[in-house]
Order: C-alpha cells, then structure tokens, then sequence
C-alpha cells in the first residue's frame, strides 16, 4: 500500500458529488449519441442513396469497434490515469459526432461513426471502472442503476432529438450533440479520480490511515479473468441478449411503420414514430427496483442478483411479442406542427396505444433487472485492478451480439417483407430476435451458482492484502 498526496479538498465530499454529477451527464449524451442514427434511418437512406439496411451495418460495425476499442481501453485504465483516458475519449466521440453531420457520402458517414465508436468504447470501459469505486458493494445494484439510467436516458433523449430535429435535416442532431460533448469534455479536468477499491469495507482501515490500494492489472492476470467461473457466464450472458438488444434498435421503424400503416405521410410517421420509440422504452426507469430488489435478494442469498435478472429476462420476452404486434389504431395528428401533443394525448384517448404502453413498461420493467445487477455482479467478483478489464470483455461480447443483431435485423425485415408487407414483416422480424433472451436467462441461472464463490474469494484476498498493507 502507497502513501495518498494531494490537497485536503480533493476526494472530499463536494467533489466526489460534483464528480457523480459530470459523469452521470456525459454518461447520458455518450449514449444520446449512439441513439441519434437508428431513428433516422429512412432519411438519411434517402438523402445519402443508401438502403436502410447499409445504414444498420454502419451501426452494427461502430458497436463492434467501440466493444473492441473499450477492451484496449480498459486494460489500460486499470493500469493509468483513468481521467486522462476519459479526457481523450469524449474529445474523440464529440468530434466524431461533428464529423458525421457534415458528412455528405455514405463512406464519409461510416468512416466518422467508426472515429465516434472508438471515443465511445473508451468511455464504457474506463467510466465503468470509476463508477465502481464509488459505490459500496450493499447499494451496488441501486446505485449502478442510477447509472445506467442515466445512460437509458441519454439513449431516449437521442431517440427524441434524431426525430424532431433531424426528420426534415438530419444533419442538425449531430452538430448539436457533439456541441454538447466538447463543452462538457473540459469537465473532466476537474473530476476526482477515486482510489481502486475506496468503496470495498476490507479496505476502509487502508483509507482511513491515508493509504491507498497500489495493485494494478498485468498480463498474466488475463487468462485467469476469462477462466474466472463467473465471468464466464455474465459475459455469455450479454453476448446473447445483445442479439435482442441490437434488433431492438429497429424499434423506432416498426413504429414508424405502423402510424404509416395509419395512413399518415412518411414525414411526419419518421417523427412520430421516434416518440413512440421513446415512450415505449419509459419503463426502463424501473431498472432502478430492478437493482434495488438485487441489493435485498444478494444480502439473504448470494446468488440473489443473478436470479432476479434470469427472471426478468425470461419474462419480458412475451410482453415484447405482445408490443410488437399491436396496432396503433385511434391515431389523431394534426396536419402541420407539432405532433408531441397529440402522440402523448393518445395515450388515454386511444385504447390501442395504451394498451402498447402498459405492455411495454411492463416489459421494460422485467428487462430492466438485467443491467443495474449485471453491473454490480461484475464489480463483486472481480478485484478492484480488474474491473474496467473484465467489464470490457463483457461489452466486447456485448458488442458482437449486438452487431450481429443489429446488422441481421435489416435483411431479415427484408427477406420476410417478400411474404409479409409492413409492419408485419418488422414484427415478426423483431420477435424472432427476442427468443435470444432465453439463453441469457439460463446463463444467469448458471451465474447464480458460481457468484457466491467468487465474491467471496474476492472479499478473502482484499482482507489479506489489507493486513498485509
């Protein structure tokens, strides 16, 4: 153990508050920005004299890099300055985000989402870590699911901004975004770097006597990470709920469809139908239960977290089918202006639209178990010098099921349209995808098994290492 320097202010109560506070906010327009395209894929196919289907492998393509880059990324933010790597990766994805709204060919779009991929994996991985050492292991579930919350939200938001500022010039949600992470990027300048393992009771008595944990990943600790019971089913588990994950991005489309299906112009069904998309995914608010009720079950039973999610996710696949394929019937827009008013009134004038809006909180709200306890999982049964490391694992296994999702999701819309016109062929399409939810509970129920070991051998060495110190 290292002796802690520093100004007595650094690391105190307000700067730990205002550090929360800016990652929380760029943690919300990191994933604003990945939600930008997927809305807007019927305009910019136009626009560009592209089909929609290239546009899902430009993002298919940027999930993968951005998983592979957060693995790189990751390694080294166990091993470095995190908040340095932090700088350089929101500088990178801002000025992507830039980039791609002033592209003006399909090649140019798909070489400035790559740029903004790389910017992106950084933040995953290296803003994980950080996000771990805040947080004590009792709340972990609750507190991580504010976190991805925010992410949630920033993801919605992007779905928001793409349809109504983007249906008549796609261009403007990208100059406005990357606005926004180059403002704040300078924000991190200022962020307390926190300790590995400040959160961890086994280290408190270190802290306390202005020690510090001085472990950091190498090599060799690799191969033993992948080997690692546990992380080898959490990480299993993402690669196949990101096939559902990724085709679930097409959402917006299926819903565009059907307000089209209504008879409304293409125009106004594009924007429509990102507000859908965006009122549809309210439930995942609930992820914040979601991770409180893991905290409960994880403190009577140790493989508590890793139940509650095999449940959630096994019993959201239903309500998602159900959604998919329930018209929306009873639709009343006005013919010029804003259409926020009237998509949100038909919510209690139209049974057919409230009836998809039961089903998805609904079904948001099982799903949602997933991710706060996913989270948190990761974090107890790994050390604190491991965590960005084995977190990037996971998003980079996360990353190829959702590229894969997400890329077979086009031609597979277009390959059932030759039986099924719109929107049936998307509702089918999507549903298929959903049954990929199944194998990801029962990795779960398999991480029910082995976490309670895991985490406490992760306890057992912390302990050791702290009397040692």
């Amino acid at each position: 153990m290292a002796a802690r320097t520093g100004p007595r202010w650094w690391g105190g109560r307000w700067h730990v508050i205002f550090t929360v506070i800016v990652f929380v906010i760029l943690a919300s327009l990191d994933n604003a920005a990945i939600g930008l395209i997927p809305p807007l894929y019927p305009v910019i196919a136009r626009d560009l004299g592209v089909t929609e289907a290239a546009l899902g492998l430009v993002t298919a393509i940027s999930i993968l890099l951005s998983a592979a880059a957060a693995v790189g990324f990751g390694y080294l933010g166990d091993r470095m300055s995190r908040k340095r790597l932090l700088l350089w990766g929101t500088l990178i994805w801002a000025g992507g985000v830039v980039m791609t709204g002033i592209s003006s060919t399909y090649a140019a779009l798909f070489a400035w989402q790559a740029v903004t991929a790389v910017g992106l994996g950084c933040l995953a991985s290296v803003g994980f870590s950080v996000i771990s050492d805040f947080i004590a292991p009792r709340w972990r579930g609750l507190v991580m699911s504010l976190w991805g919350l925010s992410q949630g939200i920033g993801t919605l938001a992007g779905g928001v901004i793409a349809g109504l500022l983007g249906s008549g010039n796609w261009q403007r949600p990208f100059f406005a975004m990357g606005a926004l992470g180059l403002g704040f990027a300078v924000l991190y300048l200022l962020c307390y770097d926190p300790p590995r393992g400040r959160a961890e009771p086994e280290l408190a008595r270190v802290f306390a006597r202005g020690g510090t944990y001085a472990y950091r990943i190498e090599m060799g600790d690799l191969l033993r990470l992948v080997r690692r019971p546990s992380n080898i089913w959490l990480i299993l588990q993402g690669f196949f709920a990101q096939f559902a994950f990724g085709a679930n991005v097409w959402m917006a489309r299926l819903f565009t469809a059907r307000v089209e299906a209504e008879g409304f112009p293409f125009e106004q069904a594009v924007a429509v139908g990102a507000l859908f998309g965006t009122i549809f995914s309210l439930g995942g608010v609930l992820s914040i239960l979601g991770g409180w009720l893991g905290d409960l079950w994880q403190r009577k039973n140790p493989g508590g977290r890793a139940l509650l999610s095999a449940i959630g996710m096994l019993g959201s696949i239903p309500l998602f089918v159900a959604l998919f394929f329930l018209p929306l019937h009873g639709l009343d827009l006005p013919a010029e202006g804003s259409v926020v008013g009237a998509v949100l009134s038909s919510i209690f004038t139209s049974p057919w639209v409230a009836g998809a809006f039961v089903l998805s909180i609904l079904a948001q709200a099982l799903n949602g178990s997933n991710a706060p306890n996913w989270f948190a999982l990761i974090t107890d049964a790994n050390l604190p010098e491991h965590r960005g490391t084995v977190y990037a694992m996971g998003n980079l296994a996360n990353g190829i099921g959702r590229a894969i999702g997400n890329g077979a999701a086009g031609p597979a819309f277009v390959a059932l349209a030759a039986a099924f016109t719109a929107p049936t062929n998307y509702a089918l399409g999507l549903t298929i995808f959903q049954l990929f939810f199944i194998p990801t509970g029962i990795c779960y129920l398999l991480a029910a098994r082995t976490t309670p070991k895991d985490i406490a051998d992760v306890k057992a060495t912390l302990t050791e290492r702290a009397k040692a110190g």
